[in-house]
């Protein structure tokens, strides 16, 4: 890791770093928040059954790909455990919405908040299991990929680490919230539907992975292979 030379830009690369970290912990609580809803997704070739959380989680892979990529694993990491932090002060904050009771012109009453975060406590519980699971798989298969190229083929890595991460990530949210509710079979369909929809985005922000890695390089003169010290 190398510390930028130019004060400037050294106190640029922290602000980078934590515009991408609130991004992160936004799509994750936005995640959790809305994961009690399935909807169908029709790309035109398949229609897939998956949860609503589905949608801004590979969000999630390519930031930490992003930030492994320039700042660093222990870097990294930090963003990984501030999200997990901040999923359970949601939780509580939930949990608080939940015991005070509305008062009697509240536009949603106990009832419907009740509807919409009901399951929000096993939900969330899944998540967190699965996201520090997941996130912290990319991160390690990312890095040591990138150490067997020596900081080539970043198209490999952001890929690789993502399809394995996300196969685990989806196995146990889906796990976790229909189990004793839906049967194997029942759940593998639904498994298959958020691994396969989330690999098709990985492979997708692959196009978006290489111009912003590219751009930041340049900008901070980092060699391939080169990461940011912030501390």
């Amino acid at each position: 890791m190398i510390s930028l030379q130019d004060p400037k830009k050294q106190k640029r690369a922290g602000i980078t770093f934590v515009v991408l970290a609130a991004l992160f912990i936004a799509a994750l609580i936005t995640c959790n928040l809305v994961a009690n809803k399935f909807v169908s997704v029709d790309l035109g070739f398949k229609t897939f059954i998956i949860s609503a959380g589905v949608i801004p989680y590979p969000l999630t892979f390519l930031i930490t790909d992003i930030l492994s990529e320039i700042y660093g694993r222990k870097n990294t990491n930090i963003v990984v455990f501030s999200g997990f932090f901040a999923s359970l002060f949601v939780l509580l904050i939930l949990y608080l919405g939940h015991i005070f009771p509305a008062i009697d012109n509240s536009p949603v009453s106990n009832e419907n908040f009740d509807i919409v975060f009901q399951n929000s406590k096993k939900v969330i519980f899944s998540s967190m299991l699965a996201y520090l699971s997941a996130q912290f798989v990319d991160v390690r298969i990312f890095h040591f990929i990138k150490g067997k190229t020596k900081g080539k083929h970043l198209w490999l890595r952001n890929n690789f680490s993502t399809i394995f991460s996300q196969f685990l990530d989806t196995t146990l949210v889906v796990g976790v919230i229909f189990v004793g509710e839906l049967s194997l079979s029942e759940m593998l369909p639904l498994i298959g539907d958020g691994w396969l929809f989330k690999t098709l985005f990985a492979a997708t922000d692959t196009l978006l992975i290489y111009p912003v890695v590219y751009s930041l390089r340049s900008y901070f003169n980092l060699k391939a292979g080169e990461e940011i010290k912030l501390w």
